[in-house]
């Protein structure tokens, strides 16, 4: 990490051009800038995008300061904030005594005893898909993760089946995430209410998803009935001082937070594990072994959780190889102290987990998908925030429980079944949206076992 320095010297970083600083080799190659930077100039590198001053912060230390010791001098970054038509004032966006708010009404939902109950339809929901699945046919894996894990969500935090609407969700879902890339990459952003061709289209598709998410709500708010899920928490979630509820626009906004957010990360994580799979059959057959001594053929249950630990570990060594959240941001509100120097009030801090995750400091042989590093406690004894795919302090991931069962379980559904094999014309390339995608999806070769 950079030692003490006077706090009148900026951090180290590329030569930027006078209009766009560093934004236009950033988004010709994001994953690549960060590394070429990070191993350029250091644990604090300095950018610029646009009229924005940038700061990498690419050590754990840094990452505890922002998230941990000094996160109320933060607040989400502008790209976040940009996306409230869509978000809202949901968890992901909202800040202050509001968040800190909204985040105790919606906890309970996730306490370990309410998400154990959601193990059963995950597997349910994942053995339905495989009625579907041919031996010898080939696949794209991830839009199958795509479609599964929206189900998912959908039943078990709406109680909803929305096998019928999948495919027009999916699509708006795609238009707000090619939104969000064409914005990150663009200088000026014209305000949503601006009639732009782009702000047209992520208008239709967030109204699409709001058609079907206030009718969840209404004919929930109708019916009165507890069916288990999470809108039926929020919706009862009472705060103790004050007695406040969740109005229908709060409860819009967290709802469209979770059903976004509690898909599209879990389905690239197990669209990864399946790439990485393929190709070190030596942690296939391990895997397999495992499932098949804790299960002996039975499906999966919560209880069975902890006899897959070499399953669990397949997922966190996808995290930290091709973790889908590559890079949290957070905006300075006032001046900072970090790493040495003095970061304006005003700059954006990106904590890169591609870079960190993969720092031979932290890892041996960082570039190798290696499950088997996380026995024995690697999680203790490494810096804290080495390993964050969560994020962490105050704004940890509500859900983050949630998607290691549900990406466990799932996992070990499929892999009891079938081997996935890449196919032979198969192109895997990492895409950094807002989750880290396989670009042209993954392509397999079914196999049964």
């Amino acid at each position: 990490m950079a030692t003490a320095l006077s706090i009148s010297q900026s951090p180290p970083g590329p030569p930027r051009t006078w209009l766009a600083g560093n934004l236009q080799e950033f988004s010709r190659d994001r994953l690549g800038a960060l590394t070429r930077w990070a191993q350029q100039y250091g644990d604090v590198v300095s950018a610029r995008f646009g009229p924005r001053s940038i700061v990498f912060a690419n050590h754990p230390d840094l990452v505890e300061e922002v998230l941990v010791n000094q996160n109320r001098k933060f607040i989400k970054h502008y790209r976040l904030r940009n996306a409230t038509r869509t978000l809202g004032q949901g968890l992901l966006v909202s800040e202050g005594e509001f968040w800190r708010g909204q985040r105790k009404l919606a906890q309970p939902a996730f306490h370990r005893e309410r998400i154990a109950g959601y193990a059963q339809l995950m597997v349910e929901f994942t053995q339905r898909m495989l009625r579907g699945w041919v031996a010898g046919a080939t696949r794209d894996v991830q839009d199958d993760m795509m479609r599964l894990t929206l189900e998912i969500v959908a039943k078990t935090l709406f109680d909803a089946e929305i096998s019928s609407d999948s495919a027009h969700v999916r699509v708006a879902m795609e238009t707000l995430m090619q939104a969000f890339v064409v914005r990150s990459a663009s200088i000026v952003t014209p305000p949503h209410w601006i009639p732009t061709p782009m702000n047209v289209r992520v208008e239709r598709a967030v109204r699409r998803l709001e058609r079907i998410l206030f009718t969840m709500i209404a004919d929930r708010r109708r019916s009165g009935r507890d069916r288990g899920d999470l809108l039926s928490m929020l919706l009862r979630a009472q705060d103790e001082e004050s007695g406040r509820q969740m109005s229908d626009q709060q409860l819009r906004d967290e709802v469209m937070t979770l059903f976004m957010a509690g898909h599209e990360t879990t389905a690239n994580t197990l669209a990864w594990s399946w790439v990485l799979l393929s190709e070190h059959p030596e942690v296939e057959a391990r895997l397999h072994a495992e499932i098949d001594e804790a299960l002996a053929g039975r499906p999966p249950t919560f209880g069975d959780l902890p006899r897959l630990r070499y399953t669990e570990n397949v997922v966190n060594e996808t995290l930290r190889v091709y973790p889908t959240v590559w890079m949290l941001g957070r905006e300075a509100i006032e001046p900072v102290a970090l790493g040495g120097y003095l970061i304006p009030a005003g700059t954006t801090v990106f904590m890169p987990q591609w870079v960190i995750h993969r720092d031979s400091r932290w890892f041996d042989e960082a570039e190798v998908f290696r499950p088997e590093r996380w026995e024995a406690g690697l999680m203790q004894r490494i810096s804290r925030y080495a390993y964050f795919p969560f994020g962490g302090g105050p704004r940890i991931c509500i859900g983050n429980s949630f998607a290691l069962m549900e990406a466990t379980l799932i996992l070990a559904t499929i892999a009891q079944k079938y081997r996935l094999r890449l196919a032979a014309d198969a192109v895997i390339e990492p895409l950094a949206t807002i989750t880290l995608r396989p670009a042209h999806g993954v392509k397999v070769v079914l196999a049964e076992r």
